[in-house]
């Protein structure tokens, strides 16, 4: 069992759910004749000092890798390494936890299937999920995307918690994992106030599979991984790890890197945090997504009808919420995507609304305000020099 595991498994809660555990889209054979142009440091010296640095500190995390992408040019930069036992490089197909980040996944299966028709932004759980409290029946699809749903979050729930440090490495359905909080009542009226849930996406999900009658996972393969070409993003039920992989590390002062990679099963978190992919698929689902090429550009207007709200972890800049995405007003410019975190993982992506210009950055710790105050501000002012590097000229 990992150092401290007890103590982390209860913490996660009120962290990241998930957090435990294309026509003019460049395909994947394209994408990867950009490959000998992955580490050109000099183009980014600011940026890769600020890595190092961070990748330097006593707790800094073993690795970072990061994709800026303006148009047709893809840089990927790393610090570190990605396993600490062999010293092996950080490659941008190495797979690697996405946490939270997993929520715009959920978001953009729905609302693909909002632009087909087979769900409306306005179906509630009443509709589509009968079998959930009564209590939660007018709560809507596009509240649960935006987290103004009301919903628990059953990540805070202690009999939840108690049974993941119980049996860390054991799935469980979705449908099980809504049942730790199916006897609470609504935080709030829906749509009256934002608060990030976990819940919320597990709902989603299952609204998913209700109307099209195979499994969420399923169903994002065919709406988000084959048009934008995902071929190395999946959603695994257990603990296993996709190889290559990037390893995630737990960090204590005076301590070794803890390698927790593979200790929480990826389906205790299912829509809402489960998702594992690589650097390169990352940067193409985020331009993809943002890029409005998985559903029709008037209903992404309706997606970012913004409401106070931050993503958990918060982005760069100043954060507002859409339904499954964030705006992240920085110094050098708007972008919008999602953060996530999760033991070993912390992770950012983002792009222009045009998908033209994009980020992404993952560090193999876990990391979040109440962790580590001094380096969160540290890695938050890393991700706005990535931003920065997107957009400008």
């Amino acid at each position: 069992m990992p150092r401290g595991f007890s103590a982390r498994a209860a913490a996660v809660a009120g962290i990241s759910a998930a957090a435990m555990l294309a026509a003019s889209m460049p395909s994947s054979q394209a994408m990867a004749s950009s490959d000998a142009r992955a580490e050109d440091r000099s183009q980014n010296p600011r940026l890769q000092q600020a890595m190092e640095a961070l990748v330097e500190r006593p707790t800094g995390p073993p690795g970072i890798v990061v994709v800026v992408h303006r148009g047709n040019d893809r840089r990927v930069l790393t610090a570190g390494v990605a396993d600490v036992d062999t010293g092996r490089k950080i490659q941008v197909n190495d797979h690697l936890r996405i946490a939270s980040v997993s929520k715009a996944f959920s978001g953009a299966v729905a609302l693909a299937l909002v632009d087909r028709g087979r769900l409306s932004l306005r179906d509630t759980i009443g509709q589509r999920l009968p079998y959930l409290p009564n209590a939660w029946a007018d709560v809507t699809l596009g509240q649960l995307l935006q987290h103004t749903s009301g919903l628990p979050d059953f990540t805070k729930n202690k009999a939840f918690q108690n049974e993941v440090i119980a049996h860390p490495t054991v799935s469980m359905p979705p449908r099980k994992l809504l049942s730790f909080v199916k006897h609470k009542d609504l935080k709030f009226d829906p749509g009256s106030r934002f608060k990030y849930s976990n819940s919320d996406n597990v709902a989603v999900g299952l609204m998913v599979q209700a109307v099209t009658g195979q499994s969420y996972g399923g169903a994002m393969r065919r709406l988000v991984s084959k048009p934008l070409h995902l071929g190395r993003t999946s959603l695994p039920k257990g603990i296993e790890m996709p190889r290559p992989f990037i390893h995630g590390y737990e960090m204590a002062p005076g301590q070794p890197p803890d390698d927790i990679s593979e200790i929480v099963a990826a389906g205790l978190a299912y829509a809402s945090g489960g998702v594992v992919s690589t650097p390169a698929d990352l940067d193409r689902f985020i331009r993809g997504y943002v890029g409005a090429r998985l559903f029709d550009r008037s209903l992404q207007n309706k997606q970012l009808r913004l409401v106070a709200g931050h993503s958990e972890p918060p982005g760069p800049g100043l954060n507002k919420a859409g339904m499954a995405i964030f705006r992240y007003q920085t110094r050098c410019g708007t972008v919008y995507g999602h953060t996530g975190n999760t033991f070993g993982y912390t992770a950012f992506a983002a792009a222009t609304r045009d998908g033209r210009r994009s980020v992404t950055v993952t560090i193999t710790r876990q990391l979040t305000p109440k962790d580590d105050l001094a380096m969160f501000t540290a890695y938050r002012k890393l991700q706005v020099l990535a931003v920065c590097a997107a957009l400008r000229n």
